[in-house]
């Protein structure tokens, strides 16, 4: 039976980590504090803005500057989209492209802002072909709450066992096990260290997007 497949998007089809990193690192310059290192962005960027304003500058939520640097970071991610340094990962625009010749239908569910996402996507015309695309704002809960992939799969018009939820994080899987879709979980994204791949019981750990297809034909 072949099933629906749904992409998170950071860490999964995007490798978006040299972006977080210069608008980081030129942020924190400004105010006069030191840089932070790719690794450690890749090891924080799955669980969003807020965990890089704690890992470049410190501090936690209470601190009476964060929601003022929290804004600005966002301010000057938005702003350098158009211009941006990051790319598909390797072997994901064949995979799509395969999908597409396949008559395998395809989305994404991120829990990225549509006001980030939407302008990012249009630098890639391999994800012109998404079904959907469904973003943290269109939602009242982001993963690892099912409700983007319900939404999708909704959208989609497949149901959630039809379904393949592709992601890079502990959270993907939650989501995809408690929505009743398949869940695959990628050796390339950005896995934090305390966090092993192994331990997540996912449906399937893979190497490449090729293995994508295996399943989605299946």
């Amino acid at each position: 039976m072949t099933k629906t497949v749904l992409f998170d998007l950071d860490g999964t089809l995007l490798d978006t980590e040299k972006d977080f990193t210069r608008v980081l690192n030129s942020q924190l310059a400004s105010y006069g504090f030191a840089p932070v290192k790719p690794l450690q962005v890749r090891n924080s960027v799955s669980s969003g803005a807020r965990a890089l304003i704690k890992l470049g500058y410190n501090i936690d939520e209470s601190h009476e500057k964060f929601s003022t640097y929290l804004e600005e970071f966002l301010d000057r991610y938005e702003s350098c989209i158009s211009q941006t340094e990051c790319n598909l990962f390797p072997g994901i625009a064949s995979l799509l492209d395969a999908l597409n010749k396949a008559d395998i239908p395809w989305g994404i569910v991120t829990n990225k802002p549509s006001r980030f996402t939407l302008p990012l996507i249009k630098n890639f015309p391999a994800l012109a072909a998404s079904g959907v695309v469904i973003c943290a704002d269109h939602l009242k809960n982001s993963k690892p709450d099912p409700e983007g992939i319900l939404l999708a799969c909704e959208r989609m018009g497949c149901e959630p066992a039809e379904a393949i939820y592709v992601g890079d994080h502990l959270k993907d899987v939650q989501a995809t096990a408690a929505a009743g879709a398949t869940s695959i979980a990628v050796r390339w994204g950005y896995i934090p260290d305390d966090l092993p791949i192994e331990d997540w019981q996912a449906d399937h750990l893979i190497n490449h997007p090729d293995e994508i297809l295996v399943q989605a034909i299946r």
